[in-house]
């Protein structure tokens, strides 16, 4: 692994590529072997690349707490087939492996990932955020990072339309917790990218993207403490979803558009 700073950056001042497989945990050491094997047999030659990112490959995961997540790139634009085998993997190893708590999948192609569009976003995210499990290595392909503003619009400029979303499914009554953990950490990260440029650095941890964030905007640097906390531990009481959807979302997407701009639209 490439020695990094304290702020995720190689010697250069790029942004390191995190995790490694060396880093998983013994406890979850099966159920990545387990996708590594069946990964090859749900697609065939049409699998161009698949990686692992999160806790596990960071080997921060919590066995019956963490869930594994995955980056599957086929050679040609997903179908509703392919979606539906990646949904029946995902329940099969969420059923036989009790050391994780679900499996979430992205599920794309080759060819979005290496598109002008996508590299400082999705690009990005593979030749930083993920650790290579199986086939091509895309980051081959990806040019390197920096902590800088383009990055910081590209990745997370987008929460303006993000939020009717959210309130939406509040309103439709999806489990609280589940929004809960998705809205904080969602807001945690754009927090931190709002402010990456001017600290520069990178890391995933979230309580330490809140701590970096508050350092910045101290009148909101108790929001951002308490999302990151629900981050870990979701509760979900309707108070502190309105306080995401209609207090800190709001006020941190004209924040976000006022310093970085927005996200250039995907189709």
């Amino acid at each position: 692994m490439t020695a990094t700073t304290t702020r995720g950056l190689d010697s250069h001042g790029y942004i390191a590529r995190e995790g490694s497989l060396e880093l998983i945990q013994r406890e979850f050491a099966p159920v990545v072997a387990a996708a590594q094997d069946r990964l090859p047999t749900a697609f065939g030659p049409r699998l161009s690349s698949a990686y692992l990112y999160g806790s596990v490959p960071r080997g921060t995961a919590r066995p019956g707490r963490s869930d594994l997540d995955l980056l599957i790139a086929l050679t040609e634009e997903p179908t509703d087939d392919d979606r539906a085998t990646t949904d029946a993997l995902s329940a099969t190893l969420n059923r036989e492996f009790a050391q994780i708590d679900g499996v979430g999948v992205i599920l794309l192609s080759r060819a979005r990932v290496l598109s002008d569009l996508e590299r400082h976003d999705l690009g990005w995210f593979v030749a930083c955020l993920c650790t290579p499990l199986l086939g091509e290595d895309l980051a081959e392909h990806l040019p390197r990072y920096r902590p800088d503003p383009l990055l910081a619009r590209e990745t997370n400029g987008d929460l303006a339309l993000i939020l009717p979303r959210w309130r939406e499914r509040v309103t439709r009554g999806d489990d609280p917790r589940v929004l809960d953990r998705m809205m904080s950490r969602h807001l945690v990260r754009t927090g931190f990218t709002l402010v990456m440029p001017r600290w520069q650095g990178w890391t995933s941890d979230l309580t330490l993207m809140a701590e970096v964030f508050g350092t910045y905007y101290p009148e909101r640097a108790d929001a951002m403490r308490e999302a990151a906390r629900a981050a870990y531990e979701p509760v979900g009481a309707p108070h502190t979803l309105r306080t995401y959807t209609e207090d800190l979302g709001p006020w941190l997407a004209a924040e976000y558009e006022a310093v970085h701009g927005v996200k250039a639209p995907r189709p």
